[in-house]
C-alpha cells in the first residue's frame, strides 16, 4: 500500500501541479503571473504577491531536491530571482506586499507572513542548489547539472544571503522583546499600522497563531543550513510559545487571534491550522534536535493532532473550522486536505497511530475525487458544504498557490 500511495503522489505531484505551475510563467513582463480564475482564465495584468512568489519558489525548489530534475531548477531559478530583483525593498528592507503586473512596487507594507515566505522559498532553493547542482558542476564537468549553465542559475550564496537578512528584518523590526512572539505588519519604513491583519477575513490584532506558525516554518528551514544561535533560540522559543501560550491546555485547539499579552480573542477552532500545525511544529522540535524539546514535542502535537480531528468527516475530508459562535463552516477548502493528508501521515509514521496511514489515504482519495480539477490543470478551491465544487474562487492568486498541494505530495512520500 506505502509503495502505490508514494506513487500516486509523485505522479499528482509531476503530472498535474507543477505543470500548471510552468504555464504560469509570466514571458512577457517576467516571474509569474499574478491570477488565473478558478475557470482558468489568465488575468495578465493581475498584481503580483509576495506570498504567492515565496511558495512558488519553494514548490520548485523542493521538487528539483527531491528529483534532480533540472527543469524544475529552471523555474526555481526563475523565481528566486524575480523575488531578489523585485520583492526585496532595497531602500528599507523587507518584502514588499505585492507589485503591479509590471514588477513595480504597489503595495509596500511589510507584513511578517509574507518575509516569512520568503524565507521560506530562499532558504529552500540554497539548500537543494548548494546540494544538488553546485556540487555536482563543481565535482564533474560531465555531470547531467553541467547542461545548464551555471552562470544562469541563481547562486546559493546569493539566496542564503537574502534569506539571513530577511531573518534579521524579522527579528529587528518584529520581535515583540517584552512579551514575547511576533508582531504582524509595519509600513514599508517600518512605522506602526492601524490594520495589520493579513486579509479580509483575519481579525485586527497584534499577534495571530498563523504568522507565527509561518515564522517557525521558514525558521526550521534556514536552521537547516545555517545553524547561527539567535536562530536557535528563536526556534526554541517559538515551540514554547506555542506549546504554552497558543495551545489551549484543555481542548487543545490553537488560538487563532491574540493581543500584545498573549490574551486569546474569541474562541474559533481552526481544524486545517490544528492538523498544518501538529506536522509542522513536529518538524521544527526534530529539526532543532534537542531531545528535551523533542519530549514536549511529542506530546503537544498528538494532542493537537488528536483535536484537529473532530473535523474529520466519514468521507475522508476535513471541515475548515468551527466558528466561536458553535457553528461551522463545512467548506472544504483545498489547503486543509492537502495537510490532512500530511498531518495523520505523521501521526501514524511518529506517534504510532496505527489508524494515521488509512486517515491520510482516504484523505488523498478525497482530493483526488473531489478537488483535482481533471479539465483545467491543479486543484479547485474548494467543495462547498452543499456538495457543489467551487469554480468561483481563483486557481492562482495571492492565496491560491503550489504550496500546500505540492508540499503535500513531497512530505508525505517521503514518509512513506
Amino acid at each position: 500500500m506505502t509503495m502505490e500511495f508514494k506513487e500516486e503522489l509523485m505522479h499528482e505531484l509531476e503530472c498535474n501541479i507543477l505543470p500548471f505551475w510552468e504555464e504560469c510563467a509570466d514571458d512577457v513582463d517576467g516571474g509569474f503571473i499574478g491570477r488565473i480564475t478558478g475557470r482558468g482564465e489568465r488575468v495578465p495584468e493581475a498584481d503580483k504577491g509576495a506570498i504567492l512568489n515565496g511558495r512558488i519558489l519553494w514548490a520548485f525548489s523542493a521538487a528539483y531536491g527531491a528529483t534532480g530534475k533540472e527543469g524544475y531548477l529552471v523555474y526555481a531559478s526563475r523565481a528566486a530571482r524575480y523575488v531578489l530583483e523585485r520583492f526585496i525593498d532595497r531602500k528599507f528592507g523587507g518584502v514588499y506586499w505585492a507589485l503591479d503586473y509590471k514588477g513595480e512596487p504597489k503595495e509596500t507594507k511589510k507584513q511578517f507572513y509574507a518575509l516569512g515566505f520568503c524565507i521560506y522559498g530562499l532558504s529552500e532553493y540554497a539548500r537543494v542548489v548548494a546540494e544538488r547542482f553546485e556540487s555536482a558542476a563543481a565535482g564533474a564537468a560531465s555531470s547531467s547539472s553541467a547542461s545548464i549553465e551555471r552562470g544562469s542559475i541563481v547562486s546559493s550564496k546569493e539566496a542564503l544571503e537574502a534569506a539571513i537578512g530577511l531573518f534579521h528584518d524579522i527579528e529587528t523590526h518584529s520581535y515583540e522583546r517584552v512579551e514575547g512572539g511576533y508582531i504582524e505588519a509595519l509600513s514599508r519604513d517600518w512605522q506602526p499600522l492601524e490594520d495589520v491583519r493579513l486579509s479580509d477575513k483575519d481579525e485586527n490584532f497584534v499577534k495571530t497563531m498563523n504568522t507565527h506558525l509561518h515564522i517557525i516554518e521558514p525558521y526550521a528551514n534556514l536552521y537547516r543550513i545555517w545553524k547561527d544561535p539567535l536562530l536557535r533560540d528563536r526556534l526554541r522559543g517559538l515551540l514554547d510559545i506555542f506549546f504554552d501560550k497558543i495551545e489551549n491546555p484543555e481542548t487543545h485547539h490553537l488560538g487563532l487571534f491574540f493581543d500584545n499579552s498573549w490574551n486569546v480573542q474569541g474562541s474559533t477552532e481552526s481544524y486545517g491550522h490544528d492538523i498544518e500545525a501538529s506536522w509542522l511544529l513536529l518538524e521544527s522540535a526534530q529539526i532543532l534536535g534537542e531531545c528535551d524539546m523533542l519530549v514536549k514535542a511529542g506530546s503537544h502535537t498528538l494532542a493537537i493532532a488528536k483535536a484537529a480531528l473532530e473535523g474529520l468527516q466519514k468521507d475522508g475530508s476535513m471541515l475548515d473550522e468551527r466558528r466561536s459562535d458553535g457553528s461551522f463552516n463545512s467548506d472544504r477548502d483545498w489547503w486543509v486536505q492537502a495537510e490532512t493528508v500530511i498531518g495523520t501521515l505523521y501521526m501514524w509514521k511518529f506517534h504510532g497511530v496505527s489508524s494515521g496511514l488509512d486517515l491520510s489515504r482516504r484523505a488523498f482519495d478525497y482530493i483526488m475525487t473531489r478537488i483535482r480539477d481533471y479539465d483545467r490543470g491543479e486543484w479547485i478551491w474548494s467543495v462547498r458544504a452543499d456538495g457543489t465544487r467551487n469554480f468561483a474562487d481563483d486557481k492562482a492568486g495571492f492565496w491560491k498557490c503550489p504550496y500546500h498541494n505540492s508540499r503535500m505530495c513531497l512530505v508525505a512520500a517521503g514518509l512513506l
